[in-house]
């Protein structure tokens, strides 16, 4: 009969964690408070956003404790499609601004 280990982790691992995410939401809610705009508030929504999910994914989510091969497995392709889709921002800004420039309304100049 084989036998199996359990691999337990301390609390203390935990604790932190939601003191961590708990520090994180507040700091996320004083974005709102002191009613920042514009591009800063939206960095630091999403800065605040991407942290939480971090500590949430590798902790209690274990994969702070998986194998690199099932880590990348499962994050490269989010990775991937993110890349991808700032790549596909970056080329709708310039067909854009092509386009609003190449068929701007030419001013019309009465002859006299």
């Amino acid at each position: 009969m084989e036998t199996t280990t359990h691999q337990t982790h301390p609390v203390s691992t935990y604790l932190t964690i939601w003191m961590l995410l708990f520090v994180l939401s507040t700091f996320s809610y004083l974005v709102d408070f002191f009613q920042l705009e514009g591009t800063m508030r939206w960095f630091l929504i999403l800065l605040f956003m991407f942290l939480k999910a971090g500590l949430i994914i590798s902790v209690f989510m274990h994969m702070k404790w998986e194998r690199l091969a099932i880590r990348s497995a499962i994050l490269f392709p989010p990775v991937a499609l993110l890349v991808f889709v700032a790549l596909m921002v970056i080329e709708s800004n310039y067909v854009a601004n092509t386009r609003i420039s190449a068929f701007a309304p030419v001013a019309f100049v009465a002859h006299e």
